[in-house]
């Protein structure tokens, strides 16, 4: 039998003990989210200031306040997500009212001509949603297998590259004494969760066996296999920020803003994920034999389904710098610098699977069936810090006549993140898989107002993020790593916003609406490819395609005293 996984084993480096790359880059991501005004005009306003959602882009912003405010938006999401892949087409709809925006400025007038006014403001925004779901039936295998990757990698753990792991069958048995997922091994090298979780449920087993007693893994696929496989990924949550901003101005030409963000991150995974394999290798025992014998390639059917939890909770503080400058009325520059957010995290987890074997020979094999779980059901909690990339965003904006305004921004974002435990030591290979996997991220946004009369406006953007992926990655060029027993990912393409909307002003008061458009493509894998000898793709990735389009109504009433 020729098996893919004991050709790449000494090519596929050791899984992380930490937090994944993927993992932690998702908690970089930004959305744009605020009150409708801003939001109508794509978010362009880095240069021009004197709205609440300014707090958390351009903290100059609050610089250019004449009076107080006080603000509420609320927004109605009507969210759609298409999953396609050769024979899987899926599209799920969702509904969800949020707010988005709530804040408060004031203005003190120092009746000076060098420091005109003074303001402090505060204000809740939501940074980004988490809400998402892919889903899919029937996607094909093509001759991968979820059990052959988990082979590949464990194998490619032993030290001497020759094929074998760096585990024996005692590495994985739980006793009185030693937790295969918790304590240290008698080899001194933690297995994976995903390769205990694998070895118990006998998605994996051995192929052969040194005089150390190491084995080398094999997985379910084989010669003559085929299978195919039913995915379901939900994932919920936010990103809050709450944003404490100091500003003024300087002799009504240059306005300054200085911001802390303390941010909350609540972050919510389900995923279920199953095989079913024709024609599959796996072990069985022979009937009349005790249960603990087991005989290496048995041909038949193998059905199992893995399914993870995971939540993700945090908080972290940033810094924001910011300038406005208007150098004539008609004209304005900005510029603004978010240091990087210092995260405390905690995730909560588990995995499960549950399987079944079924032997073509009937009359001779007993056939195999159960459940696996993590840690022996309990749900393992995990404490460690993260820092996120930092943001540059400059703009510049006209005003024309006083009556039509249009503005445009360049933001850029880092990739460099940071995960440490709580002693804040490093995770390098986390941090390395983030250099590896993702790239900085630019994005530009346009907007412009028409003031019909003095009371009504209307109001139009664009706004558009390039992919954080780099191009090898996205393409199955590089071996994606994972942390726990989630082993699928997505990589986003790139975001576009299209928006437009309206306000009307009487007296002190403000009623402001847009409609958003955001459709952003994104590609959902199974698990990592199998890539070898500097690039070269030995097996391939199950994947399909995800388009997700969100449309807001978005609704901000706001009163000037």
């Amino acid at each position: 039998m020729k098996k893919i996984m004991l050709l790449a084993a000494a090519a596929i480096p050791a899984i992380a003990i930490a937090q994944s790359g993927t993992n932690v880059a998702l908690m970089s991501e930004r959305d744009l989210r605020g009150t409708a005004r801003y939001m109508a005009m794509g978010g362009a306003f880095t240069a021009l200031g004197g709205d609440l959602s300014t707090l958390g882009l351009n903290p100059a912003g609050i610089g250019i306040y004449r009076s107080s405010e006080i603000g509420i938006t609320a927004d109605l999401n009507f969210q759609s997500f298409g999953t396609t892949a050769p024979s899987v087409s899926s599209t799920v709809n969702q509904t969800r009212f949020n707010i988005n925006n709530l804040g408060y400025v004031g203005t003190i007038n120092l009746y000076d001509e060098a420091v005109p006014t003074f303001s402090v403001g505060a204000t809740f925004q939501r940074v980004n949603s988490f809400d998402r779901v892919v889903k899919g039936n029937g996607l094909g295998l093509g001759g991968s297998s979820l059990s052959n990757y988990v082979a590949a990698f464990t194998n490619g753990m032993g030290v001497n590259g020759d094929g074998f792991s760096p585990f024996s069958h005692k590495n994985f048995e739980w006793t009185n004494s030693y937790n295969p997922y918790l304590d240290t091994p008698p080899s001194g090298i933690y297995p994976p969760w995903m390769t205990v979780l694998a070895y118990k449920s006998l998605m994996i087993n051995e192929n052969q066996q040194n005089s150390q007693g190491n084995i080398m893994f094999q997985g379910l696929m084989g010669d003559g296999s085929t299978g195919r496989a039913d995915f379901e990924t939900r994932e919920k949550g936010s990103i809050d920020e709450y944003n404490i901003t100091f500003g003024g101005n300087i002799y009504n030409v240059l306005y300054w803003g200085l911001g802390f963000g303390i941010t909350d991150v609540d972050y919510t995974q389900w995923s279920y994920y199953r095989e079913n394999i024709q024609n599959a290798y796996f072990e069985s025992t022979m009937k009349g034999r005790p249960s603990d014998e087991w005989y290496k390639d048995v041909r038949g059917n193998a059905d199992y389904a893995l399914t993870n939890y995971l939540r993700t909770t945090g908080s972290g503080l940033n810094l924001k710098l910011g300038v406005i400058l208007k150098p004539i009325q008609e004209l304005r520059f900005g510029i603004a610098f978010h240091s990087p957010t210092w995260y405390s995290m905690t995730d909560t987890y588990w995995g499960a699977v549950d399987y079944k074997y079924t032997p073509t020979d009937l009359n001779t094999y007993d056939p195999a069936n159960g459940n696996a779980l993590t840690n022996d059901s309990e749900n393992n909690v995990y404490d460690y810090r993260m820092t996120t990339p930092w943001l540059l965003t400059a703009g510049v904006a006209g005003v024309i006549d006083n009556s039509f305004i249009i503005s445009a921004d360049y933001e850029y974002r880092g990739n460099n993140m940071r995960v440490a435990n709580v002693n804040d030591d490093e995770f390098a290979d986390v941090t390395n898989q983030v250099d590896t996997y993702y790239k900085g991220v630019n994005t530009v946004r346009l907007g412009g107002e028409y003031r019909v009369t003095p009371q009504f406006s209307l109001r139009a953007g664009y706004s558009y993020e390039t992919s954080p992926v780099q191009t090898r990655a996205a393409n199955d060029g590089d071996n994606i790593l994972f942390s726990g027993t989630i082993p699928s990912y997505s990589f986003n393409k790139t975001t576009s916003y299209y928006t437009a909307g309206a306000g009307y002003r009487t007296g002190s008061w403000s009623f402001d609406f847009a409609f958003v458009n955001r459709h952003r493509e994104s590609t959902w894998h199974a698990f990592s490819p199998i890539v070898v000898d500097g690039g070269t793709l030995l097996e391939s990735s199950p994947q399909a395609s995800v388009t997700s389009d969100y449309n807001q109504a978005v609704l901000s009433v706001s009163y000037r005293f």
